[in-house]
């Protein structure tokens, strides 16, 4: 599993039948960006979990789909805080 960002959606109407009418994420992974199937709703801004290889598949709704990169849960808080946020009272 990965931690990602959702950056905007992605539309592409021409596609292989076994993609049927999933929708299509733009997220960022690091320094990268990568297109995620989403199965969970995420808007742009959410910070979601990811999973990849026969998980994405499964999670996209079979291990035949054509996904490796599969968006199966939004994080309520992200990112955790920084190194100098927390409270260092002793």
């Amino acid at each position: 599993m990965k931690i990602v960002q959702i950056v905007r959606p992605l539309v592409s109407t021409n596609r292989i039948a076994m993609m049927e009418h999933k929708h299509l994420q733009v997220v960022q992974d690091g320094s990268a960006q990568a297109v995620a199937v989403d199965a969970v709703g995420a808007k742009p801004g959410d910070w979601c979990i990811a999973v990849g290889s026969s998980a994405a598949r499964e999670a996209a709704g079979s291990k035949g789909y054509p996904s490796d990169l599969t968006i199966v849960g939004i994080i309520d808080h992200w990112p955790p805080e920084e190194d100098g946020d927390a409270d260092t009272a002793s």
